[in-house]
């Protein structure tokens, strides 16, 4: 994948998919590069009264990309990400396998993503038909945000300030 940052500035003449996959995977990159270099036993740690942890926001955001690419988009199975929103992780869970099926997940919404053009709808069970353009704009909001609860936790967990780690 071209550096996010390079891939951002391309795309700002560029078409407007090329805007919103360039956006979305900034912000992914973001996150990724908020969590790697963190022992496993701090990132699973809770810094805050909720259940965010940095682990916490890669499986989080794994089960998000599924829901709305995979789930929404294409219809696979009944949307939905489960009680817990995809929060928990296990004592046995790694940063690099939590990294690793996020990463995977971001290429499988990637691919997805690829076989629709932009008008193109899915249906959520409460908002009704979403548009492929909409879900890209949902998924850079929604990624964007957890990138942000990630700079702050790195700050709380090693002091590692900035927007890309």
């Amino acid at each position: 994948m071209t550096d996010p940052i390079v891939a951002v500035a391309q795309a700002s003449t560029g078409s407007e998919r090329a805007v919103l996959e360039s956006f979305l995977d900034f912000q992914r990159v973001s996150v990724v590069r908020k969590v790697l270099g963190v022992p496993d036993g701090d990132a699973r740690r809770r810094l805050v009264p909720s259940e965010t942890t940095l682990a916490g926001l890669l499986a989080h955001l794994a089960l998000v990309e599924d829901n709305w690419f995979q789930r929404v988009l294409t219809g696979s199975a009944p949307p939905g990400i489960g009680a817990d929103g995809g929060w928990a992780v296990s004592e046995e869970d790694t940063v690099r396998g939590l990294v690793a099926a996020y990463e995977a997940e971001c290429a499988r919404s990637r691919a997805t993503a690829a076989r629709y053009a932009l008008d193109d709808t899915g249906t959520h069970p409460s908002l009704g038909p979403v548009s492929l353009r909409w879900i890209y704009v949902h998924m850079i909001e929604e990624t964007g945000r957890h990138a942000g609860h990630a700079d702050i936790l790195r700050e709380l967990t090693d002091g590692a300030t900035g927007a890309l780690g």
